[in-house]
């Protein structure tokens, strides 16, 4: 659909604006499956996300069922955790075309932590947000019936496709041709990754996982670039990836994003003040959901076999360790994969690119091999500082 084709759009399907109204648009897209505009009249603006059915830059042939899903998950995840996503106006499936708050005085929080600017309720809202969405919809809470259906309901065979071809198979296989390396790091990366039969062997079990565990309702591509901030709020956007998953991995991949905030400002400026803001939030996340996963299940869960102590207990444990495998994927495939992050790619000093990736990597690989035994944020935090003093 053209910018003209929105605007007949809305003007002639929706409610939003008046016939009358003077509308600017504009394509404010940075991705390759979407077109996403801004309507603005005088007095409002909306924001038009349209699925075509073609990724953008290879005109391959893409499912728009996303808008669909993508749709459903703003409504359940505005469910379990209310005011944590925008405002949805209108969804037409058959179009594929759905219209929502326009968060016009928000900021990008990738960009805003490449910045190394600090949010006061970060921590504790990404914690609201996933301990709900993750544990409201799962069978620790749900009623059996009822969640077996949302599993139906959000089968998205295509995305997840793609997320276990970037994250759990590419960055792993040198004869896949995709990946691409920094060339100073080149045989680093070869070595620590196309060479270690244990990782692949990790990372094989983490991406069964991934395809066979549907344990929660996941955003499914939760990194900073997806979420939205100004002081005292904290928004979640695009969730097209949503499916039902391993919990681990939309906790792992926003930590992850943060590990690469924390990594640009040590290879940068080195300002402590910031780095120790970024440890505080991830343990926030980390922590903060350990502690409030088990006071909400305790008051949520109604099954009388769920009603142990030590059992949900074990369950929280167990989603924390896939969390840290999870986090060692994100970690590794945004370095070397062809998906990569601007907290990396924007470093200026090629010896200090280099430092980043490499730390990244090494970071990645533990968390991989040790997740087992990783279930708060000071573990994270040791093998962190433990690597970053050896490089």
């Amino acid at each position: 659909m053209t910018e003209k084709d929105i605007l007949n759009y809305l003007i002639h399907h929706t409610a939003i604006f008046n016939s009358n109204e003077k509308l600017s648009i504009k394509e404010i897209s940075d991705g390759n499956i979407n077109y996403v505009f801004r309507i603005k009249s005088q007095n409002k603006s909306v924001i038009v996300k349209y699925a075509s059915d073609k990724i953008r830059t290879s005109g391959n042939p893409l499912s728009t069922e996303r808008n669909r899903i993508e749709t459903n998950a703003l409504i359940d995840e505005n469910n379990y955790a209310k005011g944590s996503v925008p405002m949805i106006y209108h969804h037409d499936e058959n179009r594929s075309i759905l219209i929502m708050e326009d968060l016009y005085d928000y900021d990008n929080l990738r960009y805003a932590l490449m910045n190394q600017r600090q949010f006061s309720t970060l921590g504790k809202d990404m914690t609201s947000f996933l301990t709900k969405t993750l544990l409201l919809s799962s069978d620790f809470i749900m009623d059996p019936k009822e969640k077996k259906q949302k599993v139906k309901n959000y089968i998205n065979p295509m995305l997840c496709a793609i997320t276990e071809r970037l994250v759990f198979t590419e960055p792993y296989d040198k004869e896949i041709n995709t990946n691409i390396l920094t060339k100073e790091n080149e045989e680093f990366l070869i070595h620590e990754l196309y060479e270690d039969e244990h990782l692949k062997l990790e990372v094989a079990k983490l991406k069964y996982n991934f395809e066979t565990k549907a344990q929660s309702l996941l955003h499914g591509d939760l990194h900073t670039g997806s979420i939205f901030v100004k002081e005292g709020s904290t928004k979640i956007l695009d969730p097209e990836f949503a499916f039902y998953g391993p919990a681990g991995y939309d906790i792992g991949n926003i930590v992850a994003n943060l590990i690469f905030a924390w990594t640009r400002c040590a290879v940068g400026t080195g300002n402590k003040d910031f780095m120790n803001y970024i440890k505080a939030t991830i343990t926030q996340i980390i922590d903060g959901f350990k502690n409030d996963g088990m006071t909400l299940l305790k008051e949520k869960v109604t099954d009388r076999m769920y009603l142990n102590d030590e059992f949900l207990n074990n369950a929280i444990q167990d989603i924390l360790c896939d969390s840290a495998g999870m986090c060692g994927t994100e970690l590794i495939r945004r370095i070397i994969g062809d998906a990569k992050v601007k907290d990396i790619t924007t470093i200026d000093d090629i010896k200090q690119k280099c430092k980043a990736e490499c730390f990244c990597v090494l970071v990645g690989k533990s968390l991989i091999k040790q997740r087992k035994y990783i279930w708060n944020a000071n573990n994270y935090f040791e093998i962190m500082d433990d690597i970053w003093e050896k490089l």
